[in-house]
C-alpha cells in the first residue's frame, strides 16, 4: 500500500479534494468531479495502476514513448483518462504532475487560483 500512501500524499497537497471508494477503489475528486482512480488488479489486469484523466495529446505521447508504463484504460479510456502503472519503477515525479494536470482539468476555479493555476 505504500503507492497508494504517495498517491494520497500527492492529492492532499491541493484544496477541494477528496477521496471516496468508486466502483469498489479508492477515486479522487477535484470538486465535484472525478480525476483519478486506484486500480489494483482490475479485471485480473494483474498491475496496480493509476487512472487519471488526461488531454488527448498526452495520452498519445506517453503510451506511444512507454507503452510499458502507460496504457488506455478499459471503460473510461476512450473518455479522456490514461492510465499509469505504479510499481517499484515509478516516476513519482511524472505522476505527480500527472495527477496535478488531471485535478486541473476538473477542480473548480476558486480552488485553481489557491494554487496559481487559473
Amino acid at each position: 500500500m505504500r503507492a497508494l500512501d504517495k498517491t494520497r500524499k500527492i492529492i492532499a497537497q491541493w484544496p477541494e479534494t477528496k477521496e471516496k471508494i468508486s466502483h469498489g477503489a479508492p477515486t479522487w475528486w477535484g470538486g465535484r468531479k472525478t480525476f483519478a482512480t486506484w486500480a489494483d488488479n482490475h479485471h485480473g489486469s494483474g498491475h496496480v495502476a493509476l487512472w487519471i484523466k488526461s488531454t488527448e495529446e498526452a495520452r498519445g505521447i506517453l503510451m506511444e514513448s512507454d507503452p510499458d508504463t502507460f496504457f488506455k484504460p478499459p471503460y473510461v479510456g476512450p473518455s479522456g483518462w490514461l492510465g499509469m502503472i505504479v510499481d517499484g519503477r515509478t516516476d513519482w515525479a511524472k505522476a505527480e504532475h500527472l495527477l496535478l494536470e488531471g485535478y486541473c482539468m476538473v477542480a473548480p476555479k476558486r480552488a485553481l487560483k489557491l494554487i496559481g493555476r487559473a
